[in-house]
């Protein structure tokens, strides 16, 4: 896949099948999109394109949002090209790009930019400055300029009933296998292990402390989960806590995650982890060992749940 910074540094080879969107989680309801998308583009000989913005449209005209995002931009183009998306244009959002005409996004940016021959888009899409102009602008648009609108109708959209904000609740709230039957894939976190302050080491729960890098990235409810991750190809199960660890005074929200039968150094290393069920809530013990029990709980519950995402 080849991945472009901005609208203007496209060349195009051939006339483009495009789509637009943020596609934050690339939800099921995504996946259908672009696997249409991909089908046409190779049935009618196209460039199958997809068109996203960063930051988020939100972030950029809503100065006061607290929005995160389900995937980083990484992870996003990731997902896009395991699908098969020829190209992906990162365009990046700013309000002189929100100011654009309906007009001029369509000759200038879809027509003039983009060369496309087709575009696919859902029955409530807006664009041009305020969201003035809608699908139906748009298919008068495409007379003039040559290209045909083909609308996503609101009972296909309403049929797989997900999206972005619908996961987005799911994780926060610690329902995350309903967010990852929305993804159609676990939800994950991406970082770098970083030295902790080791107590878990000495209970004898020695845990890979995660450094996400994007403060944008959505962060689970805090509590303990089952979670998996590739180490050294194999695949390793373990459990997560995410929280501020009240029991020894935390101050400061961790992502700390001990892996069944792992034994090796993770430091430095960059670390995929894959959230499957949400085991409880956090708590704070009276000691220790009172928290060293609970672990010990925690791991056997975890266990009992494996053979589930074998």
């Amino acid at each position: 896949m080849e991945v472009i910074h901005s609208i203007s540094n496209y060349r195009p080879q051939k006339p483009a099948i495009l789509t637009i969107g943020t596609f934050d989680g690339i939800h099921i309801g995504h996946q259908k999109i672009i696997r249409n998308l991909i089908k046409k583009a190779e049935k009618e000989d196209l460039c199958a394109v997809v068109l996203t913005f960063f930051p988020h449209p939100r972030m950029v005209l809503q100065k006061e949002t607290q929005l995160k995002m389900i995937d980083t931009l990484e992870e996003k183009t990731k997902l896009l090209e395991q699908l098969g998306v020829q190209v992906l244009i990162i365009q990046p959002f700013t309000p002189e790009f929100s100011r654009m005409t309906a007009i001029e996004y369509t000759r200038d940016v879809l027509v003039n930019g983009l060369c496309i021959s087709k575009l696919i888009i859902g029955y409530d899409h807006r664009f041009g400055r305020n969201r003035e102009a809608t699908v139906e602008d748009l298919k008068h648009f495409g007379v003039d300029y040559n290209f045909t609108v083909e609308e996503i109708p609101a009972q296909d959209i309403e049929s797989i009933a997900v999206s972005s904000t619908k996961v987005r609740n799911a994780i926060t709230s610690g329902e995350i296998k309903k967010a990852n039957q929305f993804l159609g894939r676990p939800f994950a976190l991406n970082g770098l292990v970083v030295e902790g302050d080791k107590i878990g080491r000495e209970m004898g729960y020695p845990t890979a402390n995660l450094e996400i890098e994007e403060d944008y990235k959505l962060k689970p409810q805090n509590g303990v989960y089952l979670v998996q991750s590739t180490l050294d190809v194999k695949k390793y199960f373990g459990m997560m806590n995410v929280g501020k660890r009240p029991t020894v005074s935390g101050k400061k929200t961790r992502i700390e995650t001990y892996f069944f039968d792992f034994k090796g150094n993770l430091y430095g290393k960059k670390l995929r982890i894959e959230l499957l069920e949400k085991i409880r809530d956090e708590k704070k013990f009276d000691s220790l060992d009172g928290l060293k029990n609970q672990l010990n709980t925690d791991q056997k519950s975890c266990q009992k749940l494996i053979p589930n995402h074998l």
